[in-house]
């Protein structure tokens, strides 16, 4: 059996309260339904994407009224939760001249965000997936980035 196939087996055991499996589409779908609905009581427009623990993503969506960088951006900021086992808001101080991680980011060609709006999901000190959303100023991706994840782990309990 390949470590994909391991990976799946895994993913899909992942269970909501109800039995479906946490990465569901459908599931996924509600999460960033509730994602969409935090953008739009904030009015602003974003990229939402969810990922696996690998970082590759599994659900993304563009709302009509985002700007064109959020579709770089999302994913990115997704991938650097996973990969830095840590939100992106926590990222920034650890990279800057003199800090313990100075010039990751330029050596990773621009693949790490270190601004607000990517969150591990993390369940049991365990990341089984990431959210990464980008459009709006920081805070506004950090919100509904955290809106979402809470939806997800929600339907956990």
């Amino acid at each position: 059996m390949t470590p994909e196939n391991i990976f799946v087996k895994i993913q899909s055991s992942i269970k909501n309260s109800d039995g479906t499996s946490a990465f569901d589409r459908h599931n996924l779908q509600k999460a960033l339904d509730a994602g969409e609905k935090k953008a739009n009581d904030m009015n602003v427009g974003v990229t939402m994407c969810i990922t696996d623990a690998y970082a590759q993503p599994i659900l993304m969506y563009h709302m009509p009224n985002a700007n064109m960088v959020s579709l770089e951006l999302a994913p990115k900021k997704a991938w650097s939760a996973v990969s830095m086992k840590m939100p992106t808001k926590d990222i920034s101080d650890q990279i800057q001249p003199g800090a313990p991680l100075y010039q990751m980011g330029g050596m990773l060609d621009g693949k790490l965000a270190s601004f607000a709006g990517g969150n591990p999901i993390i369940v049991n000190n365990q990341i089984i997936g990431s959210v990464g959303v980008s459009g709006g100023a920081v805070e506004e991706d950090q919100a509904v980035s955290l809106t979402i994840v809470n939806y997800i782990l929600e339907g956990l309990k």
